[in-house]
């Protein structure tokens, strides 16, 4: 019997292929709006990252989000999404 194949992502920021369960998608939504989103289903072009802020500050620093999103990302998204890191991580 095959085993189903667990879908695996690379991190924005330290560039690690791992599980897409153990990573944070954040996602440009349709309106242009830039956000995390923690059930992975929301609409939109989306981005994942380690849920370790580090992983945020390095992506931040080489500007991938802005690469993935084609667009600039302003440094309060960054707040809010280091914010709502730290508290996914407990």
């Amino acid at each position: 019997m095959q085993q189903k194949k667990i879908p695996v992502r690379r991190c924005t920021g330290c560039g690690e292929g791992k599980p897409k369960k153990e990573l944070v998608r954040i996602v440009k939504t349709p309106e242009g709006e830039i956000v995390l989103d923690p059930t992975g289903k929301r609409n939109g072009r989306g981005a994942y990252l380690c849920k370790n802020p580090e992983c945020l500050r390095k992506a931040q620093k080489a500007k991938r989000l802005e690469k993935a999103f084609s667009m600039q990302v302003p440094a309060e998204v960054y707040e809010a999404v280091e914010k709502e890191l730290t508290a996914l991580d407990g």
